[in-house]
């Protein structure tokens, strides 16, 4: 009978330490309120900066603290990302990892004419002037 007491206490010991290594770092309350927190700040961003930060800014919360990530187009606007964020009520702190990602270059037009740009076309008095095209020079 001391055997199985033994065994059964064993178990026992053995099933609250497995229990105890299981346990999340957060309890389910404060998993709630992040969860509220991120839910916050996603919504006040997209009222205050604009609907694409939704999509371009994670979120992410624990125990309050706030941790932006992604890309914006400006200095400002990444200061205003966390302006936003620390008004929300529940936040404790903000780590801003929001990268400033350079305008992207604007591609050059293709010609619509082969004048000048000017205003006017070239006149020789009151008559249009010449305005010989450039060929290409043929190759030997």
């Amino acid at each position: 009978m001391r055997g199985k007491s033994l065994l059964f206490s064993f178990f026992i010991a053995a099933a609250l330490v497995v229990s105890a290594a299981c346990r999340p770092s957060q309890t389910l309350e404060r998993q709630t309120d992040d969860a509220g927190i991120k839910t916050r700040i996603k919504a006040k961003l997209a009222s205050d900066v604009g609907a694409a930060t939704i999509t371009a800014v994670s979120v992410n919360v624990t125990n309050g603290v706030v941790t932006l990530a992604g890309p914006v187009s400006s200095e400002a606007e990444r200061a205003k990302i966390e302006r936003v964020a620390r008004s929300v009520e529940g936040v404790v702190s903000v780590t801003n990892n929001l990268q400033v990602t350079a305008a992207p270059a604007v591609a050059p037009q293709a010609a619509t004419t082969s004048l000048p740009a000017t205003t006017q076309p070239p006149l020789d008095g009151d008559k249009p002037k010449f305005v010989p095209f450039p060929t290409p020079t043929p190759m030997p």
